[in-house]
């Protein structure tokens, strides 16, 4: 991954005829590449919900909350801004007796 000297913005390739460029797309900055490498991952669609939030969260204890699936009530919490900065965050609860994970909007 290169980046544009003038902007900082990350360099697109490009291919022109039988060259290839990496340009920038906003100022339009162009560097000629004789060897590149685009390495492209794909993520199962499992993995795709963990994210930031499972590897750095941090879990409190829900008082007066019952685990839809089995009405357990040792259930901790965590909130996430997954809307507009002006919305309120969501909650997303879990329960430590069964495992099950279910969210709430406010």
């Amino acid at each position: 991954m290169e980046f544009c000297p003038k902007d900082g913005s990350i360099l697109i390739p490009k291919k022109e005829g039988d060259k290839t460029y990496l340009v920038c797309p906003v100022c339009g900055y162009k560097k000629e590449v004789t060897s590149l490498v685009i390495k492209e991952e794909v993520k199962k669609k499992e993995e795709l919900g963990k994210g930031i939030a499972e590897k750095e969260t941090i879990y409190s204890k829900a008082k007066g909350v019952k685990c839809p699936k089995c009405s357990s009530e040792e259930v901790v919490y965590f909130t996430l801004q997954t809307r507009a900065s002006d919305e309120a965050e969501t909650i997303f609860y879990k329960c430590l007796k069964c495992g099950y994970t279910w969210r709430e909007y406010e």
